[in-house]
């Protein structure tokens, strides 16, 4: 597509529109200038100026004006047509003015030093031309070149604010979106910890239960007794499991009324014994050694980490080796660290059809508390083995 110049002059008429149109701030600017330049318009014919020479002097004033719109556009082109102008009539010089301003308040310092100098060239040759009188050339020039070297320090010193408001803005955006991603980053946390939490508490209390049912749902031969009894133990779990729950939920519910947390004792190693209990009720032998020294001074959270350790490992142990013997140990002592290890023979049933999810929310419950898990299965058994801190 060939480029014309009516298309271009079309394109720099458009720019002239918007730019008035955004810039509608600038208009106040504008007539600031137009009074300004009546004013010097005036003192021309009170200095004598008459006939053509005011008429042209006052058309290149009101052009001047009206080129103010092409600066705000294009202000190298509109700041030098301005200053070539001031050459031939005193009353462009407002105009050029702030031509000079908005050139060293848009652009690079050197361009706005090269336009200044442009405009001082301009002026000092109108000096030649058409003297001021009662002002000596020397003193025009040093009068015109301070002018100058004003519009190009203010032009920069509102840049340079400029800058710093946006630069102000960009940081502000930026810790906005930071303090978003960390408040995003919060939730998943939080959510993470309800899972996990729930994982632990429910997974246990609902294995027994489905063992229980499935001893109700294949055991039909039981005498009515024994029947009872098992749905008895089911409706029981299930109402601890229903407990439990409200226990999590209280720990991790924040209590808006009072502004603090209702919070519910949760199990630690204390509770190991009944936890184990629980489990050869069903028919999983638990074979419990524990050697710790002290045990009395492990921390509760640490205590906590250890319960969730044996109740998941005999979670998955009834569900994938239902009736085979499970080895818990348990050694350590203040200062040197607390080992939990359990062990089971690999079951030769279906097994269940977990997806391994608890194991993982476990290891990252222990290495939240600093320690570590692993687990293998070999030919013959599977193992857990988690190491946790036990300060001195």
């Amino acid at each position: 597509m060939v480029d014309t110049g009516e298309g271009r002059l079309g394109r720099m008429v458009t720019d002239v529109h918007n730019a008035f149109v955004r810039g509608r701030h600038r208009v106040p600017l504008v007539v600031a200038v137009g009074l300004l330049t009546a004013a010097t318009a005036y003192g021309q014919w009170a200095s004598g100026v008459r006939g053509l020479a005011f008429a042209a002097d006052l058309a290149l004033g009101v052009l001047a004006c009206a080129g103010l719109f092409l600066v705000f556009v294009r202000p190298v082109p509109g700041a030098l047509t301005l200053a070539v102008l001031a050459m031939f009539a005193p009353t462009v010089t407002p105009s050029a003015s702030i031509g000079t301003l908005e050139v060293a308040r848009t652009r690079s310092l050197p361009v706005a030093i090269g336009v200044a100098l442009a405009g001082l060239g301009t002026h000092v040759l109108r000096g030649l031309w058409l003297p001021v009188s009662g002002l000596p050339f020397g003193w025009w020039v040093v009068l015109i070149g301070v002018s100058q070297a004003a519009l190009v320090a203010w032009g920069a010193l509102v840049k340079a604010h400029g800058a710093l408001i946006a630069s102000l803005r960009e940081r502000t955006r930026r810790a906005e979106e930071e303090q978003g991603r960390r408040v995003a980053e919060a939730r998943a946390a939080e959510r993470a910890a309800i899972a996990r939490e729930m994982h632990d508490v429910l997974a246990h209390r609902l294995s027994l239960v489905a063992t229980y049912a499935g001893a109700l749902e294949y055991r039909t031969d039981h005498a009515p007794e024994r029947l009872a009894d098992a749905a008895g133990v089911v409706r029981a779990g299930v109402h601890q499991a229903l407990d439990e729950l409200r226990g999590v939920i209280a720990v991790l519910r924040e209590d808006e009324e009072r502004g603090t947390a209702s919070r519910s004792p949760l199990p630690g190693l204390a509770d190991l014994p009944a936890l184990i209990a629980e489990s050869e009720a069903i028919g999983t032998p638990v074979d419990l050694h524990d050697t710790l020294r002290g045990a009395d001074t492990v921390p509760l959270p640490t205590g906590r980490t250890v319960y969730r350790v044996v109740q998941e490992a005999l979670t998955n142990a009834r569900k994938h080796a239902h009736g085979e013997p499970v080895r818990v140990s348990l050694r350590g002592s203040a200062g040197t660290g607390l080992d939990i290890e359990i062990r089971n023979p690999l079951g030769t049933g279906r097994g269940g059809d977990g997806k391994g999810t608890g194991l993982v929310g476990l290891t990252e419950r222990v290495r939240l508390a600093g320690g570590t898990l692993d687990h293998h299965k070999t030919a013959r058994e599977f193992r857990v083995h988690a190491s946790l801190p036990w300060p001195a």
